[in-house]
């Protein structure tokens, strides 16, 4: 096989990865939205004491499939690792993102055994649940960046350096923690939802306005208002970008970034009316993860080494008469 072949190869595969390991994540969703997390018990990695369980009720089967799609995307991760090692030279970027794909795959399949066996599954409405939803969020996020940036490099883009980045470093670094910020936010919205679920919008937003109100109930109304904030934030950046980093790519990337948080508020919104019904969280969920990952692929574009920068004048070097 041909170094060129290899490479489209690879390419193609982490690609395929990403989206696999996107499909995976929606179906943990599921999982949650639909109350399954308990459908194994608190055993973990069998199910309900056994490797297959023999007589599987719904919640068992939506809650096994997960760990058996999961532990297929273990598989992947550690075959992108291990090809991206070999395919690509010493120094190479995506050495680092394929090695951290898989670091944190594995910490993703330790937080969710943490959740099924520290019993923060099914109807659990304490607030320690809901910190282990924000750290469960938090590696999903960068499991799915890492994988992006894989995918990215492998298609022959340049590294990306912090260093010297000046306004153009802040705009993407404010972006990507907001959006995090904003993740979280969500995560433990989706769980109010899902615990304490409204049969009217009046209603929905009583419980969340009651001073007698449960904690994830008061938290869930701050995440339509972080929503709108960073998404001003995220729009205002890109579009500082493209105009500091004059490229197609990052024109491109901005652009897409815009267009994709607009349909990401507007599936929030339809959300909220709908009075959150599972499919609608799970394409708020797939929105959300593809912010992310424009947002990530725009900050590589935008961080590269080489790229035009409209905020740094060329330097001058004096000829010799």
């Amino acid at each position: 096989m041909s170094a060129s072949v290899s490479s489209r190869a690879f390419r193609v595969f982490s690609w395929f990865t990403l989206i696999y390991t996107l499909a995976v994540v929606l179906w943990g969703a599921f999982v949650r939205a639909t109350g399954s997390g308990a459908g194994c018990g608190d055993h973990w990695p069998v199910c309900n004491g056994e490797v297959v369980p023999r007589a599987p009720t719904l919640q068992t089967v939506i809650e096994y499939t997960h760990r058996v799609t999961s532990g297929l995307a273990l598989v992947l991760a550690v075959v992108l690792c291990v090809w991206g090692l070999r395919a690509h030279a010493k120094g190479h970027p995506v050495r680092k993102a394929a090695v951290a794909s898989l670091v944190l795959m594995l910490t993703e399949a330790a937080v969710g055994a943490g959740l099924v066996l520290f019993k923060m599954v099914a109807d659990n409405p304490s607030l320690a649940r809901a910190w282990w939803m924000a750290a469960h969020l938090i590696n999903t996020f960068l499991l799915v960046g890492a994988m992006a940036l894989t995918a990215w490099w492998a298609g022959g883009r340049e590294r990306l350096t912090w260093k010297r980045q000046g306004l153009t470093g802040w705009l993407l670094g404010g972006s990507l923690a907001g959006v995090l910020v904003l993740g979280v936010s969500g995560a433990i919205a989706a769980l109010g939802d899902t615990l304490f679920p409204a049969t009217s919008l009046a209603e929905g937003l009583r419980q969340d306005m009651s001073p007698t109100a449960h904690v994830l109930l008061r938290l869930r109304v701050l995440h339509p208002v972080l929503a709108v904030a960073v998404g001003a934030l995220v729009v205002f950046s890109a579009a500082m970008v493209a105009r500091l980093r004059p490229s197609p790519t990052v024109r491109r990337g901005a652009l897409l970034l815009g267009v994709l948080y607009a349909l990401q508020l507007t599936a929030g919104l339809v959300n909220l009316v709908l009075l959150a019904p599972v499919w609608m969280q799970l394409v708020h969920l797939l929105l959300a993860d593809a912010v992310w990952i424009v947002l990530v692929q725009l900050s590589a574009a935008g961080l590269a080494l080489g790229v035009p920068r409209a905020d740094v004048k060329p330097r001058v070097v004096p000829s010799v008469a």
